[in-house]
């Protein structure tokens, strides 16, 4: 039986076939016609131009086609279709309305003779179709916000540590102390030499005792050190230490105590409130619980929202293939790495503090993968169930919080978006938000005493398919 296939135009000059494959997969035949083809070897061309010298022509001036022939057509055909492959690929998917998860098999073929289209074809994975099952009226476990005295005062003490005040002591250092030091470091080389190191020194820097901020060894050293002392300390950095030039090796650091602070926390009254806007204490600690119950609220609804589309979840028959799945938790472990190198953290950095080979990182990211392909899955079957199109008002409304940080109209945002081609992208996560709210708004909250209540409750065994009664009549909780 042959597999289903449709063609449909995509953007002005592409066209493609779509044909449906196993295991949620799709391949799209992808035709560049001649025209457009061409339209970005000249582009190329004149790029390429901008850097060429050849005499007779000022830098940056030399003719396309002079480009084309010097340089041959081949190459700078070759170069063109690389640099406009993942525009045409990106037109593709959105035209084509498939969701992709992992990276595509791409099949580029021959490159084609001058007046002749370029056809290409890729494979990719697809968010799996559910069948939906009941989405709406769901009972979802929802937890009642509580704040403790105890989070309160934990509010309380941070509030404190902020307005706390160091004040030099004449007396030894004790853990929880702030320290002001001078200090040169040096690593120990195999004959027991002094090897300075990059970022080994320091002055007039605050450490405070007791933290467990700084390698470990450093801050116990300085426990009884006193103001003008000056103390030698040897150690060595840890394995998984983030430097891998200093990770594991021993060092030596001349540390001179300039000053010992401790640190003075204010007393606990309506002062103390005054001083951060209150008329008296009980102000501040109903302010404070205020702002605890706003933020529990929220995520009390974030986890009841989560809850509701799980239990819709729940309901529909889709399936995932393992490949599938694999796929999306490779993709959560790039994102996360992407995250890790802002911090300066490295895969291999991550890998060895956490003790773990990447196939192992995988293999714990595959459950969070396959909820999320479920999550998606049927946040695409209720927006088209529901036909859900959001408006050009919504997505002005959707887009103004990022329209207000980038400091700029939500109208000229965007027209943007859709100069970038990314405004069907937020109509789509928006739609899919909809669908969410959707779904949580109809469900109805239960509490968790009662949803464990009703799974405790005694269901027939099917070893019984009669049920304790042994009459055959419908079993019921009275019965």
């Amino acid at each position: 039986m042959s597999q289903p296939t449709y063609s449909r135009p995509m953007s002005q000059t592409l066209t493609t076939t779509v044909t449906e494959l196993p295991e949620s997969r799709v391949r799209l035949e992808v035709q560049v016609p001649a025209e457009e083809l061409e339209r970005s070897v000249e582009r190329k061309a004149r790029q390429l131009g901008r850097e060429l010298k050849l005499p007779g022509f000022r830098k940056g001036k030399v003719p396309a086609p002079l480009v084309i022939q010097r340089v041959g057509r081949d190459t700078v055909l070759e170069e063109a279709v690389r640099d406009t492959l993942s525009s045409w690929y990106a037109d593709a998917l959105d035209t084509a309305g498939v969701v992709p998860v992992g990276d595509p098999d791409v099949d580029l073929g021959e490159m084609p003779p001058q007046g002749q289209a370029l056809e290409f074809s890729i494979e990719i994975g697809v968010l799996p179709t559910a069948e939906l099952g009941q989405y709406k009226g769901l009972e979802v476990p929802r937890r009642e916000a509580a704040i403790e005295d105890g989070a309160i005062q934990m509010e309380v003490e941070k509030l404190r540590e902020r307005l706390a005040r160091l004040d030099s002591v004449e007396r030894p250092a004790a853990s929880g102390d702030f320290l002001v030091v001078d200090y040169v470091g040096s690593l120990v080389g195999e004959n027991g030499e002094l090897e300075p190191f990059k970022g080994g020194e320091g002055r007039d820097q605050l450490i405070e005792l007791g933290s467990g901020n700084l390698i470990p060894g450093f801050e116990e050293a300085l426990v009884g050190a006193s103001a003008g002392e000056t103390r030698t300390i040897e150690l060595s950095f840890p394995e998984d230490y983030s430097s891998t030039e200093l990770a594991g090796r021993s060092s030596s650091f001349a540390v001179t105590v300039k000053d010992v602070k401790a640190k003075d926390l204010p007393e606990l009254d309506d002062n103390f409130a005054a001083d951060l806007g209150f008329d008296t204490l009980d102000d501040l600690r109903a302010d404070i619980r205020n702002r605890l119950s706003e933020l529990e609220q929220a995520r009390i609804e974030d986890e009841f929202r989560d809850a509701a589309l799980d239990a819709a979840a729940e309901q529909a028959q889709m399936q995932i293939p393992d490949a599938l799945i694999k796929a999306r938790a490779k993709e959560m472990w790039e994102r996360t790495l992407h995250s890790l190198s802002h911090q300066g953290i490295s895969r291999e950095n991550y890998l060895r503090i956490a003790g773990r080979e990447e196939t192992q990182v995988l293999a714990e990211i595959e459950p969070d993968a396959e909820q999320a392909l479920r999550r998606e899955a049927v946040l695409s079957a209720v927006v088209a169930a529901e036909s859900i199109t959001p408006s050009d008002q919504d997505v002005l409304e959707a887009i103004t919080p990022l329209a207000q940080r980038e400091d700029t109209k939500p109208e000229k945002l965007l027209a943007d978006l859709e100069r970038r081609g990314r405004l069907e992208e937020v109509r789509e996560e928006l739609a899919a938000r909809q669908a969410m709210d959707l779904i949580a708004e109809q469900s109805q909250p239960i509490g968790f005493e009662q949803a464990a209540a009703r799974e405790k409750l005694w269901t027939p065994s099917q070893e019984d398919p009669q049920g304790a009664t042994g009459g055959g009549e419908l079993w019921t909780p009275d019965s």
